[in-house]
C-alpha cells in the first residue's frame, strides 16, 4: 500500500479540479495545469477533497498511486501559491541582466554573453546582478529551468565560481598549493 497515495488532498478556495477520463485539469489564480495519469488509477473529487486509488489491489500499481497523488498535490500548490527557485552568481565579472519578462542575459566568463529564454509559463526576475529568481506554477518546469541556467556555468570546486542554487554548499578542493603544503612533511 502507498502511504502517500492514501492521503486525501484538500482543495483550497479559488482552485478547481476537473477529472475527465485519465486527465486532470487544475485551474487557479496563477495558471491552469493539465496532467495525464495511468488509466489504472482512479481520481475522484468529492467535497473539496481529491482521493486517488488504484482500480485493483495489485502491487505494481502502488508506485503510480503515490506518484499520481503527489503530482496532483504539486499542481494544486502551483496554481494557488506558485513555485520559486533562486540562483546566485559567484565570481568576478559574473552577472545577469533582465531581458524582458521571460529572458535573462548572463555574463559568466565566456567570450560572449549567453541569452537564455525561459519556456512558456516561467517568469525570470533579476533583482540584482548576482541573483536570478525563477517563478512559475509547474514545479517540474521551474526546477528544470533553474537547472538549465545552472548548467551554463556550474560552480567549480577550486574557487567556487559559477552559478549555484541559493543555499547550495560547494565542496572546495585544496588545489596544487594546498596539496603540496599538506604532504611536504620534511621540507
Amino acid at each position: 500500500m502507498s502511504r502517500i497515495g492514501k492521503k486525501s488532498i484538500e482543495i483550497p478556495s479559488g482552485v478547481t479540479v476537473q477529472v475527465s477520463g485519465s486527465e486532470v485539469i487544475v485551474k487557479g489564480s496563477k495558471d491552469e495545469l493539465k496532467m495525464t495519469f495511468n488509466p489504472e488509477i482512479i481520481v475522484e473529487v468529492k467535497d473539496n477533497l481529491v482521493n486517488v486509488k488504484p482500480k485493483d489491489d495489485i502491487k505494481r500499481l502502488y508506485p503510480f498511486w503515490g506518484l499520481t497523488r503527489a503530482m496532483i498535490s504539486n499542481m494544486i500548490v502551483g496554481v494557488s501559491k506558485g513555485y520559486e527557485k533562486k540562483l546566485e552568481m559567484v565570481g568576478v565579472g559574473y552577472r545577469a541582466k533582465q531581458n524582458g519578462s521571460e529572458g535573462v542575459i548572463i555574463t559568466a566568463g565566456f567570450s560572449h554573453p549567453v541569452d537564455f529564454k525561459a519556456p512558456k509559463g516561467i517568469e525570470i526576475q533579476v533583482p540584482d546582478q548576482n541573483t536570478i529568481i525563477i517563478k512559475g506554477a509547474d514545479k517540474h518546469l521551474v526546477g528544470q529551468t533553474a537547472s538549465n541556467i545552472r548548467k551554463i556555468r556550474p560552480p567549480e570546486p577550486y574557487k567556487g565560481k559559477g552559478i549555484k542554487y541559493s543555499g547550495e554548499v560547494v565542496r572546495r578542493k585544496a588545489g596544487k598549493a594546498g596539496k603540496a603544503l599538506g604532504s611536504a612533511g620534511g621540507k
